[in-house]
Order: C-alpha cells, then sequence, then structure tokens
C-alpha cells in the first residue's frame, strides 16, 4: 500500500501520461482530491533530470493540464451550482472540503484561485466553488493561468534542477518531499499573517 502512494512508483508505473492525468483531475475533478499533487510534480522533475523523461515535456503537459483541470471545475461548479452543498457525503466526495474550500475562496477572492494551487484538497475544490459563485470568467482563466505555471512549471523545475545539481538526490526524496509540502504552505501562512496584521 505505501508503494502505491510512493510518488515515484506512481511514476514509473503510469508515465508522462499517468502525471498529467492525475495533474487534470486533482486540478478540478472532485475526487482527485487524494492525488500527491506537489510530491508528485517535484518528483516527476527528479526523475526527469535521470532521464525517465523530457522535462520540457513534462512541464508544458502539467501546465496544460492545470489549467484545463480547474476550467473544468469551474464549468462544474457553474453547472450544479448551490446543490453541491446539499450533495450527499461519499467515497470521492466529502462536503467539508467544499465548504472548507468555500471559505479558502472567500477569504481570498481572485487570488484563491492561485494561492489553492499550493494547499492539498483546497486546490481541487476551490476552481468548483468559484464557478458555483460566477466569478467573472476572464478573471478566473487570468488566476488560473498565472496558477498552473507556479505549480505545474515550477515544481518539476525544482525538482529537475535538483537532480541535476546533487548527486544521488533520489536516496533523499522523502525528506525533500516533506519540505516542499512546508514549502507549499508558505504562500497560505503569508497571506493569513498579512491579513491579521490588517486587522489589527
Amino acid at each position: 500500500m505505501l508503494d502505491f502512494l510512493d510518488p515515484a512508483t506512481i511514476i514509473k508505473t503510469l508515465g508522462l501520461l499517468g502525471v498529467f492525468a492525475i495533474v487534470f483531475a486533482e486540478s478540478g475533478l472532485f475526487f482527485g482530491f487524494f492525488f500527491p499533487g506537489d510530491s508528485l510534480l517535484f518528483t516527476a522533475g527528479l526523475l526527469a533530470s535521470q532521464g525517465y523523461f523530457s522535462i520540457v515535456w513534462l512541464s508544458i503537459g502539467c501546465f496544460i493540464c492545470a489549467v484545463a483541470g480547474d476550467s473544468v471545475g469551474y464549468a462544474f461548479g457553474k453547472k450544479v451550482g448551490p446543490k453541491i452543498f446539499t450533495r450527499e457525503d461519499s467515497l470521492f466526495f466529502h462536503k467539508k472540503h467544499v465548504a472548507r474550500a468555500e471559505q479558502f475562496y472567500t477569504t481570498y477572492g481572485t487570488k484563491a484561485i492561485i494561492l489553492a494551487r499550493f494547499v492539498p484538497i483546497v486546490r481541487t475544490f476551490v476552481p468548483i466553488v468559484a464557478g458555483v459563485g460566477s466569478m467573472d470568467y476572464k478573471k478566473f482563466i487570468t488566476s488560473n493561468i498565472v496558477g498552473g505555471a507556479l505549480w505545474a512549471v515550477t515544481l518539476p523545475l525544482l525538482g529537475f534542477w535538483l537532480g541535476t545539481s546533487i548527486p544521488s538526490a533520489d536516496q533523499f526524496l522523502w525528506p525533500i518531499i516533506a519540505t516542499v509540502i512546508v514549502l507549499s504552505f508558505l504562500p497560505i501562512v503569508w497571506e493569513y499573517l498579512k491579513a491579521k496584521t490588517t486587522d489589527n
């Protein structure tokens, strides 16, 4: 079971197309919230440095799938509307995730589309909530593209850079992934502290 959750195992098993599919699903399909997005992208970049696949195609494909996934999530939210908040919980859907995303969206507004990229679970549901709230599409797609680039391109490039700079970097993969996850929360911590300072 642990091997199945290991990003390197997932990537080596599913390949480049599998990475693209996971990025797409986690970006806007409500059942994609359990995928390990941050660590997956970083590990994919590291493996690209070892010749598993091209970093160029990895970055381009992840960016396209991230933007497309968010767009699908937005369209789904706009079509379903407020009814999504009354949907019954199931294996792949929990109302608490939608409520958390709604609070995040309410707090950060347009910036939520960008910042949510770096928050597991929230990144899956925020575009759906944006659709439910009929967020202006021009603002949404702009934030979507910026957030997609920062998340789906920067993390693989960071992994690629580390893999080419440090010999046998894959031997330290789990500590590195833990660091990436912690760093991914820094934008949210910064926004929270800034909001607290403004309130005071």
